[in-house]
């Protein structure tokens, strides 16, 4: 008897607990005070065997709905339009375009970052611990075309095998091509499978990289939470960070010190959070939240176009910054 009246004390705590963990997230859920829509355009698709002409930006902006998007009470901004249509590059031009290099290539983010900067007409180096035939279209981009899933080929792609903990190996990702216009970071994973403090090793050495060769544009994507977002995530998600994710999120605000106060600080970075991350189709829109509460996950899809735009978009609005981001369908209610 005395086993069975532990286990009903255990279960009244446990559904005590949980009572006022969810009341403590509803008493911290304040909507988000300070947003705006960054429109990503229609997301450009390619074949696994043949890239096809396909527009990168699209010229017709979608309206901000106070009914969809909460424009009014949550203070949203209306998207601003972005360049017109055009065709992907071919040939000489295409050339032209330079290099992408991915760090974490064969990962959920990662192959959706390869996958669309060869659609936009760039060549792609990815870095990886996985063998090439890992290397595979992504669900959320792949739904537009039927290819999710099939095996990545294409001549514009190579794929370098190696630790990001080892310099020497992501000197040699770096060293693939001489034209690199951007370098996207997409690390992730459970410290007790890649280690705890892979996140900031790695990183370390992708910035020594990058310095080695004179390059400044990166982005790396963490999550909310990290950083000086803590106040950013629901009452749930805080209670994770500090007990069963505790290791994950020390090594990513190591990670991101390395940019707002380490030797990337010097780079043009921007540090790109997402509420939470699914494997849906791409939508197009993202919400940048800059106060308040954010818990809509975003299609990776998504997230990786964000990163993209931001090693190659002149214009950038968010350099040296760390955005948290979320999906359209963001709650916005008072």
């Amino acid at each position: 008897f005395f086993g069975l009246r532990m286990d009903r004390v255990g279960l009244i705590f446990l559904v005590v607990g949980l009572a006022l963990l969810g009341l403590a997230s509803y008493l911290d859920s304040t909507p988000p005070q300070g947003a705006s829509l960054y429109v990503l355009g229609t997301p450009a698709t390619m074949s696994s065997i043949q890239r096809p002409h396909v527009p990168v930006y699209s010229a017709t902006v979608r309206p901000s709905r106070p009914g969809a998007y909460g424009v009014a009470r949550a203070g949203l901004t209306p998207a601003v339009r972005l360049p017109p249509a055009m065709a992907l590059p071919t040939g000489e031009e295409a050339a032209s375009m330079g290099t992408i290099v991915v760090i974490g290539a064969t990962g959920g983010c990662g192959s959706e970052v390869v996958y669309q900067a060869l659609a936009r007409g760039y060549k792609v180096v990815g870095l990886g611990r996985g063998w090439a035939s890992d290397m595979r279209v992504p669900p959320g981009s792949g739904l537009a075309t039927g290819d999710s899933g099939i095996v990545l080929q294409d001549p514009g792609f190579t794929y370098v095998q190696g630790d990001v903990r080892s310099f020497p190996e992501v000197r040699k990702a770096f060293a693939a091509a001489d034209d690199v216009v951007g370098v996207v970071v997409t690390l992730g994973g459970a410290p007790e499978k890649i280690g705890k403090t892979t996140l900031t090793d790695g990183t370390r050495n992708v910035i020594d990289a990058m310095k080695e060769r004179g390059l400044r544009r990166v982005s790396v994507i963490t999550s909310i939470g990290a950083g000086d977002s803590a106040s950013q995530a629901s009452g749930f998600f805080k209670f994770m960070m500090f007990t069963a994710m505790r290791d994950a999120f020390a090594d990513k605000n190591n990670q991101e010190a390395l940019f707002m106060k380490g030797p990337g600080a010097d780079l043009d970075w921007t540090i790109v959070r997402p509420a939470g991350l699914t494997i849906d189709a791409p939508t197009g829109v993202v919400n940048v939240i800059t106060k308040g509460v954010a818990d809509s996950a975003s299609p990776r899809a998504d997230v990786a176009r964000f990163c993209l735009d931001a090693v190659t978009r002149p214009d950038w609005p968010y350099v040296r910054k760390a955005p948290v981001i979320t999906s359209p369908s963001h709650s916005c209610s008072s």
